[in-house]
């Protein structure tokens, strides 16, 4: 239950992500790439002071990985909130998580059972039926891409940090050297852009709560949780951003979003009844 519990929490952090660079990016007005890298300085201030920055694994391929896929990450989700709403954008990111951490599971040639093979299904249709296009929605091209690109970067994030010993000081590592990346990307497009002050505050919420703890959170969890597992249950972020939205900006409530919402819902219980029926079974 308390693993449950936890990783409820971190789900929430992570749709809270979604509200937040939709507010600071489309609502604000803030540059996406400013506003990324505002987002990792804040997280890696609030890790620093968590950790009182006491060893800190800042060498090695594996940090910088992370650290490489933190950046792909920030820099793909900002853009793409430019031109997403909250929910879709939630829908496209985890959805390639979804897809990206299954193949691995099978790369890997791990067991996936059959019940679980099938809430992944029904959770995609949920997906599916959330995301399909009606009347005169259309999806923004250059934002799915971005959105993508920031999916198989935090997938591969996720997958590093399953073996992670320390979660706090590796989640702390690859926020102190996603930094200079992020920086760089800044540099790069040659200025700042716009910096309202409502948009550097959200910024700010976004790193240091939803992102910084909320990772670490995250990290900490992973390594008690199956591959597929973990999966599946960042599935359920999209409908919480969707929910989110509805009650935070006041977006309407269809009955589109009911049946989605129940089908994502209804595919995660289906592979958390698998496990469990595995844990009891080997007690």
């Amino acid at each position: 239950m308390r693993l449950a519990v936890t990783v409820f929490i971190v789900m929430c952090a992570f749709a809270g992500n979604s509200i937040l660079n939709r507010v600071g990016v489309a609502g604000y007005g803030m540059d996406p790439l400013s506003f990324g890298a505002l987002r990792v300085l804040a997280g890696a201030i609030m890790l620093l002071v968590l950790t009182s920055a006491r060893n800190l694994p800042l060498r090695g391929a594996r940090r910088w990985a992370g650290a490489g896929t933190l950046a792909i990450y920030m820099i793909g989700f900002s853009w793409a909130y430019q031109s997403l709403p909250a929910g879709l954008g939630a829908l496209i990111l985890f959805a390639t998580v979804q897809g990206v951490m299954f193949a691995t599971a099978v790369w890997r040639g791990q067991s996936v059972p059959p019940l679980r093979w099938a809430g992944m299904g029904v959770a995609l249709a949920g997906l599916a039926v959330l995301l399909w296009p009606a009347g005169a929605v259309r999806v923004d091209a250059s934002g799915a891409l971005a959105m993508i690109c920031a999916g198989a970067g935090w997938a591969v994030y996720t997958l590093l940090g399953q073996s992670e010993r320390d979660a706090t000081a590796a989640t702390t590592a690859n926020f102190v050297l996603c930094l200079p990346l992020m920086v760089s990307a800044v540099a790069l497009r040659g200025e700042l852009g716009p910096l309202p002050v409502a948009g550097v505050l959200v910024a700010v919420l976004a790193g240091a709560v939803t992102s910084g703890l909320g990772y670490a959170l995250w990290y900490r969890v992973l390594p008690d949780l199956a591959v597929t597992i973990a999966a599946i249950a960042q599935l359920s972020v999209p409908v919480i951003a969707v929910v989110a939205g509805i009650v935070l900006l006041s977006e309407p409530l269809t009955p589109r979003i009911v049946v989605a919402a129940s089908l994502v819902l209804g595919g995660i219980a289906l592979s958390v009844l698998r496990q469990r029926k595995i844990g009891s079974s080997g007690s």
